[in-house]
């Protein structure tokens, strides 16, 4: 029988063998998880000995994530913006620089009152529950084409309490049916960014597990943006703000298309690596 100290420094070395990014974290968030306490709680208790049921499962999910099996979606869970989320592979992980876009709708919409968001790519539901948590008198509705990913973001917004004011739809942006949505005092999408050409050069865990479709457009990477630019035009009302996020060497392009849709105020925000992540603009 192996303690908790030993078995966190036998599987730090064993995912540094296999190329695991941060792996002494990896190893401790897959042993606070098996034991039912907080990673700090680890500290405190390295000398406790880990019993025969604990070990085993905790084996089961070092092969897991030795296999690039992201620790995410083994967790079952993800904070993002002071919301706790489940996860699992019907939808993409919801990544820190995400917050810096909901943080900006967030500004956004204060002191505005009552407004209508439309949030395209609910995902796990990441954007719309963190808005909806946050901004007591906004209207969301939320859309994706997948449906295991709707469900999953409804179960998210039920645990806030927000399935009042989060409308999700199953709906396809490319269809007309979308510019039967009405119109909204704020557009906000996290797209499909990176082009099929970019894809197979992702993290293994990416490339393997995440769902492909929200993750590339399958074309050049602006696909997505071209379209929701366009749709601003119907769907984004008068003096209305749109904000995007966007990957590494983006931001100079997805500028071009909203200037060439008319719309004006852009702005261009770095996220902490000082990549240029979110942009935003109004309609004229």
């Amino acid at each position: 029988m192996h303690t908790v100290l030993e078995l966190l420094t036998m599987t730090t070395g064993f995912f540094e063998k296999k190329a695991i990014e941060s792996p002494r974290y990896n190893a401790e968030m897959l042993l606070a998880f098996v034991l039912h306490c907080r990673r700090i709680d680890l500290y405190l208790m390295f000398d406790k000995p880990v019993g025969k049921a604990e070990t085993d499962q905790y084996r089961e999910l070092i092969k897991k994530r030795s296999e690039n099996f992201p620790l995410q979606y083994l967790l079952g869970s993800v904070e993002f913006y002071n919301v706790s989320l489940q996860v699992n592979q019907s939808a993409l992980i919801p990544r820190p620089e995400t917050e810096l876009l909901v943080e900006e709708v967030i500004e956004a919409a204060k002191g505005k009152g009552q407004c209508r968001i439309l949030d395209i790519g609910s995902g796990s539901g990441n954007i719309p529950v963190a808005l909806g948590h946050n901004l007591k008198d906004a209207e969301i509705v939320s859309i994706d084409i997948s449906n295991d990913a709707l469900n999953l973001a409804k179960e998210n917004a039920e645990s806030y309490g927000l399935n009042s004011r989060i409308r999700f739809e199953c709906m396809d942006i490319f269809a007309n049916e979308i510019e039967n949505l009405g119109v909204f005092d704020i557009i906000v999408s996290n797209p499909p960014y990176v082009s099929q050409s970019e894809f197979q050069g992702l993290q293994a865990e990416i490339v393997r597990y995440e769902p492909r479709n929200a993750v590339t457009d399958e074309g050049n990477g602006y696909r997505f943006y071209n379209r929701i630019c366009g749709l601003c035009g119907v769907l984004l009302t008068a003096g209305g703000s749109l904000f995007f996020e966007a990957g590494k060497d983006q931001f100079t392009e997805i500028v071009a298309i909203m200037e060439k849709n008319n719309l004006s105020e852009i702005r261009v925000v770095k996220d902490l690596q000082g990549i240029e992540r979110i942009i935003t603009g109004k309609k004229i």
